[in-house]
């Protein structure tokens, strides 16, 4: 048990919780089933899709040899590309396990930028993220519903300030690799610049009215994929970051930040101004949520999803909503185009 500054939103009280049909209202018993709750839903969903390391062999290898040939290597850190980065964070006044707020590390970066770019750029070049900064706190966060229904809640990561440093230092490097290389497609919206939701639904209406106008039959297939970033296996992404050029160092450190990672959810008690913890818990699956690197590995992850639709759909990614518009002019066509690209997806 922790006290300090808290946030009185009233959404962010959990002073109930139903759970094994008995109400549980202490604040520290409820932290712990919340941190069962998070660690079980990703693996319960792995366990009944069958997912296993398989599909790294049917990746698409004629669409990969591009990649084979872009050595990705990291680039050396200066104390002004750490101060940009410092610079460039939210204003934040939670801290997370460190107990440094990124509102305290903007103050206080003048009398540390050298020492910090010295750890970065250590880190960088041995291909070791720090096991200091590989624990988070889970703060669950309400969506909709019964606010005692556990289910209602998803897990948002609150990681160090340092740890935002430097993965902010390899998201800037990993995405300039990436447009200078093309390895991602353009099609997928959200976690891009310049690519907000409002695009992905101008693109989706669009090639409706498009398909309409031209007087061509269209449906569509919508996936939201359950739990994706909880769901992500490690193995699969790492082998799909090998492919797009990530080798040595590059795939040492990023094997680094996947390994030993742990996490305890937080609860607050604004009546008596209190955190409570949970135990820490070892994470197996997934990449943070909320953390810097989370959106740009998933573009990663789904990279190959196009190559298995492309030539049958239009496909519309917003984040993990995938869209699939299919067009014809002749009944059969496209019910053997919806029916093939079905499976193909899944």
């Amino acid at each position: 048990m922790v006290t300090g500054k808290i946030n009185t939103k009233k959404k962010d009280n959990i002073g109930r919780l139903k759970f094994e049909g008995k109400l549980v209202n202490d604040h520290k018993e409820i932290a712990g089933i919340f941190k069962k709750h998070f660690i079980s839903v990703a693996e319960n969903i792995v366990t009944k899709n069958n997912h296993n390391d398989s599909s790294i062999n049917n990746m698409d290898n004629t669409t990969l040899i591009h990649y084979l040939l872009q050595s990705f290597k990291f680039k050396l850190l200066s104390t002004r590309k750490i101060k940009t980065i410092i610079k460039s964070l939210k204003i934040k006044n939670y801290h997370g396990y460190a107990e440094l707020s990124t509102k305290l590390l903007k103050i206080r970066s003048p009398f540390i930028v050298s020492p910090l770019t010295h750890i970065c750029s250590k880190s960088l070049s041995s291909g070791i993220f720090p096991d200091s900064l590989k624990y988070s706190e889970i703060k669950p966060l309400f969506k909709k519903g019964d606010k005692k229904k556990i289910s209602n809640y998803r897990s948002i990561s609150i990681i160090t300030s340092f740890s935002k440093v430097l993965e902010k230092a390899v998201h800037i490097q990993l995405y300039e690799q990436r447009s200078k290389n093309n390895i991602l497609p353009n099609e997928p919206f959200g976690f891009r610049n310049k690519s907000a939701t409002n695009n992905a639904m101008c693109k989706l209406i669009n090639e409706i009215l498009t398909a309409l106008n031209n007087k061509l039959m269209v449906g569509g297939i919508f996936y939201d994929l359950e739990k994706t970033f909880e769901c992500t296996n490690h193995k699969i992404l790492l082998s799909k970051l090998e492919f797009c050029g990530l080798k040595g160092k590059a795939k040492l450190w990023f094997e680094s930040y996947f390994s030993n990672r742990y996490q305890r959810v937080l609860i607050t008690n604004n009546v008596l101004n209190r955190n409570y913890f949970s135990t820490q818990e070892e994470i197996k699956l997934g990449v943070p949520q909320g953390s810097i690197l989370d959106p740009l590995l998933f573009l990663f992850y789904v990279n190959d999803l196009l190559k298995a639709i492309n030539d049958k759909s239009i496909p519309i990614l917003f984040a993990d909503d995938t869209s699939l518009l299919f067009t014809s002019p002749n009944k059969n066509d496209f019910q053997l185009n919806i029916t093939t690209g079905f499976n193909l997806i899944n």
